[in-house]
């Protein structure tokens, strides 16, 4: 083969590569929000594109604005005890709550970025997230913390009960590290976020 038919396929692959670099993320997110929109369009099928998710949506803003007034606590009260009783339900009803909770509510858990130290000799370390520091009530002696470290690239991660000695607070934005993490380390923080 000549020297610049292979220069020039070098060349051409090099592009090609550089091509998907900038369109493999852009199309993922962009066919990920699709999804996303086409299943929430989806809950409350209406023939006229976007209008289900605008009445999803209403109905959502409704159900908060009722969730709200004084007259709606009593029956929010009653439907979450009953969604308690149920086995099973109350296991999973419970899990999403404090779940939703610790994201979006007053009961923000994901809020103590913490760097943990694993091993004796390797001496890896990995980003989390402290969730509980009392842990008394899972029958656990003082010096453990519960450790929630985010998965790269999901919406997924583990729990770990680690000592105390092994935590170290980091003094980030927990928004910054657990974009960092989720992006599996190549996600920087501009400087025009941290300000």
């Amino acid at each position: 083969m000549p020297l610049n038919a292979r220069r020039t396929g070098r060349i051409l692959l090099g592009y090609f590569f550089r091509g998907l670099l900038l369109l493999v993320p852009i199309t993922v997110v962009i066919w990920a929000m699709w999804r996303v929109l086409a299943f929430l369009d989806g809950i409350i099928p209406i023939d006229i594109p976007g209008l289900g998710l605008a009445s999803l949506i209403a109905i959502v803003l409704v159900v908060g604005w009722l969730g709200s007034t004084i007259l709606f606590q009593p029956l929010a009260e009653f439907g979450d005890e009953i969604l308690q009783r149920i086995p099973f339900v109350k296991t999973m009803y419970g899990a999403l709550k404090d779940l939703v909770e610790a994201f979006v509510g007053s009961k923000r858990r994901f809020d103590r970025p913490v760097l943990v130290k694993f091993g004796n000799g390797v001496q890896a370390e990995r980003l989390g997230f402290i969730t509980q520091a009392d842990l008394s009530h899972l029958g656990m002696v003082p010096g453990k913390v519960a450790v929630y470290f985010p998965h790269s690239f999901a919406w997924s991660g583990n729990l770990l009960i680690v000592p105390m000695e092994n935590v170290t607070p980091l003094d980030a934005r927990p928004a910054d590290v657990m974009k960092f993490a989720v992006s599996g380390g190549v996600s920087q923080v501009d400087e025009e976020e941290q300000q």
